[in-house]
């Protein structure tokens, strides 16, 4: 378990209104989760309020920009579960 690769975590990004992002949508920015200039599939967002996003940072989960846990593999028992509420995995 030692030996297992970190795993890569979202992004808890503070935005707050008058501010522009652009974010990743295709999963292939090398900036994840912000997207490159050059790309048509960004999504453009200008917040109107305060808010707090849970932004993927792994390009795995099926509601890009936003993480879906896709990057923590199934916790088959209840054990599992516990485990990594408390290990951070």
């Amino acid at each position: 378990m030692a030996d297992d690769p970190l795993p890569i975590l979202p992004e808890v990004r503070l935005v707050k209104p008058g501010e522009t992002h652009r974010l990743c949508r295709c999963g292939h920015s090398p900036e994840m989760p912000n997207c490159t200039p050059d790309c048509q599939q960004s999504l453009g967002l200008r917040p109107e309020r305060e808010q707090r996003l849970l932004l993927c940072r792994c390009s795995r989960s099926a509601n890009l920009p936003y993480c879906d846990g896709s990057h923590s593999p199934p916790a088959p028992g209840l054990a599992d579960k516990w485990r990594r509420f408390f290990s951070g995995r």
